[in-house]
C-alpha cells in the first residue's frame, strides 16, 4: 500500500485548455479519497494522470516513494476499475479474474488462490465458470472489481465504476465498496459527479471545480462548513438554499433580512464566524440547508428557539421518512457563478428548474409527522445557529477558516 501525493500537477490540452489546474493533494496511505465535481471539472483527467492513461503537462505525481510521472501504468502497480467493467466477454469469471495474473507469469497455485478469495469476498463463487453475457451489471462491476483486488495492488483507481448501475444496487455496491475498503484498507482514488456517492463514501472527499481544488476535507465537514458558495450548492441533496440578504443591528440583536422575512442571528454565530461583524449593515449570501428548517406544528422541544417562518407548500415530496416541501420566497433567484456552476449536476432530469418567476423555490426538509400539503399554509421553523453567509462578490464563506487572509 501507499499514499499518493500530486505537486502542482497541470494538464493542458490542445488550445491552452486547462483541464487541470495546479492540483495539489495528498492521499495517506490506506485512505479512500473520493473526487467530486460536475462533468468537465478535471475529476477524471486527474484519475487517468494517476494510473498514466494521461501525460501530466507539469508537476509531479508520487506513489508511494516514487516518482511515477514517467513510468507506464503496468509499472505504477494501480489497479483501475472503469464505469463500462471492460470485461473479456469470451472468457468465463474466472479466466476474468486471473488474466492479469497469468500475464504476469504468477505460479498457478497462487492464482487460484487469489481468484477463490476475490470471488468469496464479492459473492462471486458461484458464478466463476459463466461469461460477461450471462451476468446481471452488478455481478460485472463485481468481477471488475475482482480483477482489482487479485492484482493486490498499491491503490485502486476508480473512475463512475456504479455509474450504469440501477438506483437501488448502486446503494447496496456502496455497501459492498465500503466493506471491501475496511477489509483490504488499500489506499483507493474513486471518481463520481454523484455527490451523495461522495459524502457516503470517501474519508474525504475533493471538490473539484474547472480543473480547481475547491476544497478537501472529511464528508461532514464539507457539509457542515463549505468553503465558498460553489461547495455549498453542490455537497447536500436536496441542496442549499441560497437568498440575497442583509445583516442588520436592532435594539433586540443582529437579524438577516430577506424577502419580508427577520432572522436573529445568534451572538454564537458571530464568534464562530471572525469577520461577519464587518458585513453589519451589508448586503451577503444567506445560505440555509433544508435541513435546518423544521415543520412548527412537528417539531419536538429542541426547535423552542428557531426563528418562524410562515409560508405556503407549493409541492411536496414524500420520502416515507421525511417529507420535502418546496416553497416559494419573495426575493429573485441567487444569480451568482457559482451556485450556477454548483447545479450542473451532469444530470439532465435535474437541470431542469420549475421556472417561477422573480421568486426563489426552496426546500425544507421535515419529519413524517408533518401534515404538510401542497397549496396548504404551513410554518416552518428554523435553526439559526446553522445559517451560512457567503460573501456577495468573491463567493467565499464569511468567517471561513480556509478563507482567512484571501
Amino acid at each position: 500500500m501507499a499514499s499518493i501525493v500530486l505537486r502542482n500537477v497541470d494538464k493542458i490540452y490542445a488550445g491552452g485548455v486547462k483541464a487541470v489546474n495546479g492540483l495539489n493533494l495528498e492521499i495517506k496511505d490506506g485512505e479512500f479519497m473520493v473526487l467530486v465535481g460536475p462533468s468537465g471539472c478535471g475529476k477524471s483527467t486527474a484519475l487517468r494522470m494517476i494510473a498514466g492513461l494521461e501525460d501530466i503537462s507539469g508537476g509531479e505525481i508520487a506513489i508511494g516513494d516514487r516518482v511515477v510521472n514517467h513510468l507506464p501504468p503496468k509499472d505504477r502497480d494501480i489497479a483501475m476499475v472503469f464505469q463500462n467493467y471492460a470485461l473479456y466477454p469470451h472468457m468465463t469469471v474466472e479466466e476474468n479474474l486471473a488474466f492479469g495474473l497469468k500475464l504476469r507469469k504468477m505460479p498457478k497455485a497462487e492464482i487460484a488462490q487469489r481468484v477463490q478469495e476475490a470471488a468469496k469476498m464479492l459473492g462471486l463463487d458461484q458464478y466463476l465458470k459463466r461469461k460477461p453475457a450471462a451476468l446481471s451489471g452488478g455481478q460485472r462491476q463485481r468481477v471488475a472489481m475482482g480483477r482489482a483486488i487479485v492484482r493486490e495492488p498499491q491503490a485502486f483507481l476508480m473512475d463512475e465504476p456504479l455509474s450504469n448501475l440501477d438506483a437501488k444496487l448502486r446503494v447496496s455496491m456502496r455497501a459492498s465498496l465500503n466493506q471491501m475498503h475496511e477489509r483490504l484498507g488499500v489506499t483507493t482514488v474513486y471518481v463520481t459527479h454523484d455527490q451523495v456517492e461522495a459524502m457516503t463514501l470517501g474519508d474525504r472527499v475533493c471538490v473539484l471545480r474547472d480543473g480547481l481544488l475547491q476544497q478537501v476535507d472529511t464528508p461532514q465537514n464539507l457539509f457542515d462548513s463549505p468553503i465558498n458558495l460553489f461547495v455549498a450548492g453542490f455537497m447536500g441533496s436536496p441542496s442549499m438554499n441560497f437568498v440575497n440578504a442583509e445583516l442588520v443591528r436592532g435594539d433586540s440583536g443582529v437579524t438577516v433580512s430577506f424577502a419580508g422575512y427577520h432572522l436573529p442571528v445568534p451572538e454564537s454565530t458571530f464568534a464562530e464566524k471572525p469577520g461577519l461583524d464587518q458585513y453589519l449593515g451589508k448586503k451577503v449570501i444567506l445560505g440555509i440547508r433544508p435541513s435546518d428548517f423544521e415543520d412548527a406544528g412537528s417539531a419536538s422541544g429542541h426547535s423552542a428557539g428557531w426563528a418562524r417562518i410562515p409560508t405556503r407548500a407549493e409541492v411536496t415530496e414524500e420520502l416515507g421518512s421525511e417529507i420535502n416541501v418546496l416553497f416559494l420566497i419573495d426575493a429573485p433567484p441567487v444569480e451568482h457563478k457559482d451556485t450556477v456552476a454548483a447545479q450542473d449536476t451532469g444530470d439532465d432530469e435535474e437541470a431542469a428548474l420549475p421556472l417561477v418567476g422573480d421568486k426563489s423555490l426552496w426546500t425544507a426538509r421535515v419529519n413524517s409527522r408533518s401534515h404538510a400539503r401542497p397549496g396548504q399554509n404551513i410554518e416552518l421553523v428554523v435553526d439559526t445557529g446553522n445559517l451560512h453567509f457567503f460573501d456577495t462578490d468573491s463567493g467565499l464563506s464569511i468567517g471561513h477558516p480556509g478563507n482567512v487572509g484571501r
